[in-house]
């Protein structure tokens, strides 16, 4: 298997169709993610949802929890073919409700169903790059899922703002159920490969892990509507929620995450501490752009998009610079070096109202680091994980990407509504300069990394 992938690539004979299936997938969240963010500000603003902003963005983040714990587990016992299939179903029924919602409550219940879906399908997508691709194409598949936000990135901002401006948000929301489906399909032909393990093989149901990702979404989400309580309450919810999400996330990822174990702890801890400074940061990008310099939604976008374009260039390179050059310890302290340059700038600009395009060159600068941190950790997850747990592992590593990323809207929403929201001069800089703490947290993550073992079959290619 190793040689020939050395001759072959993503887009050869056998891999193709699964490639072409998978990213498509991916494009479709990447729209998505950029639409919410764009048209966001003016959902919160027809809904009258503003003390609710960071939980729109939280709340299928937290659902997609127990989908991952789930969908892992199941994908385990049943090969996931199945699983892919009721992801599917539930992602596009959360959109529906997303699209139709007349009230922030009820888009609320759409984005937890929606998110859900959202994270079972993940671990069904790490599975497959686990289970048809040799190692040696692990690094050129998460390059493809980077370069999948390419066109996303370049028409999702100003398709959805424009979309936004003439017809309303309810309409982007639709347009993306429709390339949901279409995306889906494409990748239907590849789910037979994945076949149910023998019976004797299979794993048992997990039934108290799957309770614990329940609290822990609970937990969350607790902490994400802390803002919209009253002082006395939204103490007592933050504390409840610090706690259980502590409590709850312990036994859903590999034992010593939160001490920085070395081999695969200290990587899925990386990844949560960088997803929650780089997304709970990118929620209020565009908002400080429409608020404070008074840009339209579309124009607002254009932060995400060079973004995307940077990340998504930053993980072709790495899917093709050689490991010896390009180490592990090396391409995580560089990514964090560009991800924090990128708050920094943010938080320079909100302090001191620079001008916009300011934000915008820094927001690329950040992606660029992203596009270097994701696809290591990605192949990394697999790397450490062994062959009959990489269900775990990667339920594992999107656990953590969720949870991260939760985490950092509910400390960028305290802060946030707590200064006093979006007319208040200290409520943006707050924002970044706590996520610039959590960005610098990662880097203790990095120090503890150990050895990283060679991919497999390295040795037979040599």
């Amino acid at each position: 298997m190793s040689s020939v992938a050395t001759t072959t690539g993503i887009l050869s004979g056998r891999y193709a169709l699964a490639t072409i299936g998978m990213v498509a997938i991916v494009g479709v969240a990447a729209f998505q993610n950029l639409a919410m963010t764009t048209v966001m500000p003016e959902i919160s603003r027809d809904l009258d949802g503003e003390t609710l902003y960071a939980l729109a963005f939280a709340a299928p983040l937290a659902a997609g929890v127990p989908g991952m714990v789930l969908a892992g587990n199941w994908t385990d016992r049943s090969g996931g073919r199945v699983v892919a299939w009721v992801s599917a179903a539930l992602f596009a029924l959360g959109t529906a409700v997303v699209m139709l919602a007349p009230t922030m409550e009820v888009f609320l219940v759409g984005r937890l169903v929606e998110g859900f879906g959202a994270g079972a399908i993940d671990v069904v997508l790490y599975v497959l790059v686990a289970r048809i691709f040799p190692a040696e194409l692990h690094g050129p598949v998460f390059a493809g899922f980077a370069a999948a936000w390419v066109v996303p990135a370049l028409v999702g901002p100003a398709v959805a703002g424009i979309v936004t401006e003439t017809w309303g948000w309810h309409w982007v929301f639709a347009g993306a159920l429709v390339i949901a489906v279409v995306s889906f399909a494409l990748l239907v032909p590849t789910l037979g490969k994945l076949h149910a393990p023998a019976a004797a093989l299979r794993p048992v149901w997990q039934r108290t892990r799957i309770g614990w990702s329940v609290g822990a979404a609970i937990a969350i989400l607790l902490l994400n509507v802390a803002p919209d309580l009253g002082p006395w309450p939204r103490v007592a919810a933050v504390v409840v929620g610090v706690v259980g999400t502590w409590a709850a996330l312990r036994p859903l990822l590999p034992t010593g995450t939160f001490r920085a174990a070395p081999g695969l702890p200290s990587v899925v801890l990386l990844r949560g501490l960088v997803a929650a400074a780089f997304f709970g940061s990118e929620a209020y990008v565009p908002f400080l752009l429409q608020s404070r310099h008074g840009l339209s939604a579309s124009t607002a976008g254009l932060a995400l998009t060079v973004a995307a374009l940077s990340w998504a260039g930053a993980s072709w390179v790495h899917g093709r610079v050689g490991e010896e050059r390009l180490t592990a310890a090396r391409t995580f302290g560089v990514g964090l070096a560009l991800v924090l340059v990128s708050l920094v700038t943010a938080l320079a600009v909100a302090a001191f109202d620079l001008p916009w395009w300011v934000l915008v060159v820094g927001w690329f600068v950040g992606g660029a680091g992203m596009g270097g941190l994701y696809p290591r950790a990605s192949m990394l997850t697999l790397r450490f994980s062994g062959e009959g747990d990489d269900g775990f592992a990667s339920s594992a590593l999107t656990i953590a990407d969720a949870s991260g990323s939760v985490v950092g809207l509910a400390v960028t929403g305290l802060l946030f509504v707590g200064s006093g929201g979006a007319d208040a001069a200290w409520s943006f800089p707050l924002v970044f300069l706590a996520m610039i703490v959590i960005a610098l947290l990662a880097t203790a993550a990095v120090r503890r990394l150990g050895p990283v073992p060679p991919p497999a079959g390295a040795e037979r290619v040599a």
